[in-house]
């Protein structure tokens, strides 16, 4: 997090940086077995509860509970990237964006560290960004009502050519695109090939670098998340993807009138 202009956070207790001193007191609650637990698709809205009214401490102890109870860590990274993704779909902009591809990066760092406690930490840390995160969306503005629960799915118009009329509606309006996303991939729509033309579109409609690490992040975690969860974690995304009405981006411009040229 960013202390320009604060007091250092390793002598000072700053909000920001409590939940992390919080969580670490919570790893000794966390079974020795933690990582051999199962699948649970019903431990995700629990957490989704804790992201939408809790504190990051709330947060974080319910991700303890889960695991006390043999919940896998993969369900407690299903309802980290849903839940951020979640936020998106109800404030669409910059705060959701990070909140998704903090979930990116805490995920990286879990699965590449060595050490089985930091590990633990942050495991919960992800947890404890989420209700961060909504806490400064709300600063920003109100958050809609939509959660993951009420989003539907509706099959696209054409069934013959869904990923174009996708496409098209991400520039026209979000909420259809991310119903006819669901309703896509429920039917059996390939995720695979709705992120290979997602791509495409950056590469022509991208301006800058939230667009592109954000793209990154969440085609990235489609494969992250189990598949009772993927389906409404890549409709929500469409809230920051670009769509085929989006203008292109100058370099696009610069290179097309130079090979007209």
């Amino acid at each position: 997090l960013n202390h320009s202009g604060e007091a250092n956070p390793s002598t000072s207790d700053l909000d920001a940086d409590r939940p992390w001193r919080n969580n670490a007191e919570l790893l000794t609650r966390i079974p020795e077995n933690w990582i051999s637990g199962k699948i649970d698709d019903a431990a995700p809205p629990q957490l989704f509860e804790t992201f939408r009214t809790g504190t990051p401490l709330h947060a974080a102890e319910s991700a303890v509970d889960a695991l006390s109870h043999g919940v896998a860590a993969q369900s407690i990274w299903d309802g980290v990237f849903v839940g951020a993704g979640e936020l998106l779909m109800r404030q669409p902009g910059i705060i959701g964006l990070h909140g998704l591809t903090t979930a990116n990066a805490m995920h990286y760092l879990w699965r590449n560290a060595a050490d089985n406690g930091v590990r633990k930490q942050l495991l919960l840390q992800a947890c404890s960004f989420n209700p961060m995160f909504r806490d400064s969306a709300k600063g920003r503005g109100s958050l809609g009502k939509q959660t993951v629960e009420t989003l539907q799915a509706k099959a696209p118009t054409n069934a013959n050519d869904a990923l174009t009329e996708i496409l098209s509606e991400i520039s026209g309006n979000r909420m259809k695109a991310a119903e006819k996303v669901y309703g896509f991939l429920s039917a059996g729509g390939n995720g695979h090939d709705l992120i290979d033309a997602s791509r495409q579109m950056l590469f022509l409609k991208g301006r800058d670098a939230h667009d592109y690490k954000f793209s990154s992040a969440v085609l990235e975690d489609y494969g992250h998340v189990s598949s009772a969860w993927r389906n409404q974690f890549l409709a929500m995304s469409v809230f920051n993807l670009k769509g085929s009405g989006h203008p292109n981006n100058g370099l696009v411009s610069r290179s097309r009138s130079a090979l007209q040229g």
